[in-house]
């Protein structure tokens, strides 16, 4: 108790370094839990006036050798938390005496820097994760993303892309983000297209109405290349998401069929004609025509696009059986052939179906032939 006393009166005079030095060193010996009820007491009651000191180096003294502590006084935590950032980052980042209500609190309320400091916390429940994508800056957003501790809602990953897609780094933390779903990454490939066809440079060089056109096409091969991507378990949902886009054409389900995503062509299927999933892959692996005619037509898919998808059924499942080497190339070419002579569906319907069959041929041609010559430039 005396010691207390004296130095109370100590600090009054003493200098700025050594008054940082004798507060961490008070801190220590209050956390280590060692000291009598009584010295306890006083030593939490120098601590607490040790707020009040005019210097930010005395407190942050105070704030990192407690931020890591249990047992320190719970005032001076919430004090400390509340101070100028640079005092308060330590407790921020770090303390575990804030709770899930305290950093949402503070989310909601503080300032960017801040923000950011909670969104660095070793571990961000979701709660808190919530509260940074509902109105944390782009800043926090990013480190938040980049957080491999943090627990982050599928919500609050649609939440992040709604608000702050137009930026390029948090789309680029997004992207590399193992923890994103399906739909959302389907979502940021939407925001970098709707980017690019927006891009100054870009119109000005072939004019918005081409750029937008490219940009819709190269976001419905990053969608098909995407696929790849998102665990056979997780199609519903990509799927679902896509169908409320309404990015689930006639179109781009053939592109997956000729792409050999079977898998998620059937879980198209299964939302798109409400048939249970084991119907629905019974059929896509050994039906006849006519019953597999039936489930595309329950589908909505236009009559025109029949022929040219049964024969690429057809031909993955022997791909499938090992009994053909195939791939998208020759798959896109036979399912031409199939519309070709195929007399289903309109006029237009079978035109606009023959040119999508054409540019997936030519696309995957194009994309075959530079892996050759990169394989070559590589031997």
């Amino acid at each position: 108790m005396n010691t207390i006393r004296h130095f109370l009166k100590w600090v009054e005079t003493a200098k700025v370094a050594e008054r940082a030095e004798a507060a961490a060193a008070l801190a220590r010996a209050y956390i280590r839990n060692d000291l009598s009820f009584d010295n306890r007491m006083a030593a939490e009651a120098a601590l607490t006036l040790l707020l009040d000191d005019p210097s930010a180096k005395v407190r942050l003294a105070l704030s990192e050798t407690l931020s890591l502590s249990r047992h320190a006084p719970a005032q001076v935590v919430a004090a400390l938390a509340d101070d100028q950032p640079e005092v308060a980052a330590p407790i921020l980042v770090r303390s575990p005496l804030l709770s899930d209500s305290d950093l949402v609190d503070r989310a909601a309320t503080g300032e960017a820097e801040i923000q950011c400091l909670l969104a660095c916390r070793p571990r961000v429940p979701m709660a808190l994760s919530a509260a940074l994508a509902e109105v944390g800056t782009v800043e926090a957003c990013t480190a938040l993303v980049e957080n491999d501790g943090a627990e982050i809602a599928a919500v609050s990953f649609r939440r992040m892309i709604e608000r702050h897609g137009g930026s390029a780094v948090l789309r680029a933390a997004l992207a590399a983000d193992r923890r994103l779903p399906p739909d959302c990454r389907h979502m940021l490939v939407v925001r970098v297209g709707e980017a690019l066809s927006a891009a100054p440079l870009v119109q000005a060089l072939m004019g918005a109405a081409r750029a937008e056109k490219l940009a819709r096409e190269a976001c419905i091969r990053a969608s098909i290349t995407l696929i790849d991507r998102t665990e056979p378990r997780e199609h519903a949902a990509l799927v679902e998401h896509l169908r409320l886009r309404g990015d689930l054409t006639s179109g781009f389900l053939v592109r997956t069929v000729a792409h050999g995503k079977v898998d998620f062509f059937g879980a198209a299927l299964v939302a798109l004609a409400g048939q249970g999933s084991p119907r629905v892959q019974a059929l896509l692996s050994r039906a006849r025509s006519t019953a597999l005619t039936a489930l595309l037509s329950g589908a909505g898919l236009k009559p025109a696009a029949h022929a040219p998808i049964l024969t690429a059924l057809q031909i993955w499942r022997e791909v499938a059986c090992g009994k053909r080497t195939a791939g998208p190339q020759e798959v896109s070419w036979h399912m031409l052939k199939a519309l070709e002579t195929s007399t289903a569906g309109t006029q237009s319907d079978r035109t606009a179906l023959a040119t999508l069959l054409k540019r997936i041929h030519l696309d995957v041609l194009r994309e075959n032939a530079r892996l050759q010559a990169l394989a070559l430039a590589a031997a």
